[in-house]
């Protein structure tokens, strides 16, 4: 006989353990979520630094590869997606950034009603405790997530700041508050020496309720649908080889793995296009084109600067100093270990005709290998990386086989829209003057990669093509969308179209690109989909004054 659940959560990522908090809090609802992979007792999860080491960690990873493509010069790049409790929350780089309100404006705009800026607003407040600097009429105070600012300051990262602002970009103390733009240091899901994910937020305070039941090491292999209505999850116990159990739901499955493997997961089940269900093999349920395409990421170039006269992280990452940083950190002081892979933050236009900011850049006081994080520099150095805002490029992802256990084809196209070559090279060129701003050039060496011979827009873009990489970023593959749409696969309130008792709630959902990284956004969508689906009334929107 199988268990049977008022709802059941696929994936415990960074909206699932939201929901799980969420749709237990009362104590009416008995709730299963599912995880495929292990609890997160790995410490790497929980030390800010550890993230180098869990991008490359199958167990706590999926480890996708993307498919090549020209714009990436037949490159496939990785596509690291957290696989334990807090999903890529418990694996990201910790930043919190929001977005702009156009773009949640633009969701509205596109027929998604209840999404506009002024209505996500007092969700992403509900969900945070910002500590520290900020306007409280858009900051929250007393949710589970705490955010806070960078307290570790560099020489580099200042002289950075002091750059931008030659170039007019002006220093901006909250860029989730009332206006993006400008630079700062970044704000981060970190507190007290330790990463906030989700899973410690939200499902730790969870988890001793009786109605909630937490089943980690299982695989979700299929959603089992009874006339065109949700009712249960196939999964395996422990990975391929594990007995098949079912668990059933009375009143909805809502599916939060993320916009790899909820696409997926629906394809698997019979719902997605027809073309590509019957060319694998998978009985058609219900026709959806939608489902696993509109994939959209940031895809960044990053220069690489070798320094003079000043220390880097490059130094103090190895050998006895890096023995060193460790003893700081575990004694609570100062240390490498505590630091994101990311310090500043900025974010501005290509074009000072554009309104609102189109690109985002970030730098670090230390140098990677081609841009790839982890391996450092013999020699001290920083790195700027940029990236445009809103790509335009579409991708897809595709299951390869009726075989849940084999990873789907993923083809984020990078760069195949004209516009996002355009706006990616001016990206590059305000990263170019950053470098060369007086505040920094006491300390430039030589420009290590793409190297100052790099400097038309034609080489420009090819050094694009062969070195850039993820931000990590993926979204849009459940697109939320009005019917008329036909790429839509779930309406406003988040329900998939033509099949009762089902709703995917994550960064698949997501219409369009935000002008950010993805996790705050996809934790509002969570705190947001709770109450949708709990039939709660809408929180009070909040209406910011004009910019």
């Amino acid at each position: 006989m199988a268990e049977t659940f008022d709802y059941i959560i696929v994936g415990a990522g960074s909206a699932g353990c939201i929901l799980a908090n969420r749709l237990t809090e009362d104590g009416k609802s008995k709730v299963c979520l599912l995880e495929a992979g292990p609890p997160d007792w790995n410490p790497y999860l929980h030390i800010p630094a550890g993230f180098i080491k869990t991008l490359t960690d199958p167990k706590v990873n999926w480890l996708y590869e993307s498919e090549p493509s020209y714009w990436t010069a037949g490159r496939s790049i990785g596509v690291p997606r957290g696989k334990t409790l807090g999903g890529s929350s418990s694996i990201n780089g910790h930043i919190y950034n929001r977005g702009q309100r156009m773009d949640f404006d633009g969701w509205a705009q596109r027929g998604n009603k209840g999404w506009g800026y002024a209505d996500v607003l007092p969700y992403f407040k509900r969900c945070e405790q910002k500590i520290g600097n900020g306007d409280d009429f858009f900051r929250g105070r007393e949710g589970n997530l705490s955010v806070t600012d960078l307290d570790y300051q560099h020489p580099l990262c200042e002289a950075f700041m002091r750059g931008a602002e030659e170039v007019g970009i002006p220093r901006n103390s909250d860029y989730n508050g009332m206006d993006q733009a400008g630079v700062s240091y970044v704000q981060r899901t970190v507190r007290s020496r330790r990463r906030v994910s989700t899973a410690r937020a939200f499902l730790k305070p969870a988890r001793g309720r009786p109605n909630l039941v937490v089943k980690t090491r299982a695989h979700a292999t299929r959603l089992i649908l009874e006339d065109k209505r949700a009712v249960g999850v196939e999964f395996t116990k422990g990975g391929r080889g594990g007995a098949l159990t079912e668990v059933r739901a009375t009143r909805e499955v809502i599916v939060s793995g993320g916009a790899i493997n909820s696409p997926q997961l629906l394809q698997l089940s019979g719902i997605g296009p027809g073309d590509l269900l019957h060319e694998l093999g998978i009985p058609v349920i219900h026709e959806l084109r939608g489902v696993g395409e509109n994939l959209r990421d940031h895809y960044a170039p990053r220069f690489a600067v070798k320094v003079k006269g000043i220390e880097t992280l490059n130094e103090r990452a190895k050998g006895i100093r890096l023995a060193g940083e460790i003893a700081k950190y575990l004694v609570g002081g100062k240390s490498i270990v505590n630091l994101s892979p990311s310090m500043v933050y900025g974010f501005w236009h290509t074009d000072p005709s554009i309104k609102s900011n189109d690109v985002q850049f970030i730098f670090t006081p230390a140098s990677y290998k081609l841009g790839v994080h982890g391996l450092l520099d013999d020699h001290p150095g920083f790195t700027i990386a940029a990236w445009q805002h809103r790509p335009e490029s579409l991708g897809y992802v595709r299951a390869r086989s009726n075989d849940p256990f084999e990873a789907p084809a993923i083809q984020p196209n990078y760069l195949d829209a004209e516009e996002d070559r355009r706006v990616v090279v001016g990206a590059m060129k305000l990263a170019r003057r950053l470098i060369h701003t007086e505040a920094l050039k006491p300390f430039v060496d030589v420009e290590s990669y793409p190297g100052d011979d790099v400097q038309s827009d034609e080489e420009l873009l090819e050094a694009a093509r062969h070195y850039g990489n993820t931000t990590f970023h993926v979204m849009g593959t459940c697109r939320m969308a009005p019917s008329s749409d036909p790429t839509s696969v779930v309406d406003d309130q988040l329900r998939v179209r033509g099949i009762e008792g089902l709703r995917v709630i994550d960064a698949s959902v997501m219409p369009t690109m935000l002008s950010a990284n993805l996790n705050a956004g996809t934790m509002m969508i969570a705190e947001k989909g709770a109450d949708l689906i709990l039939g709660k009334p809408a929180l009070e929107p909040i209406i910011p004054p004009s910019l």
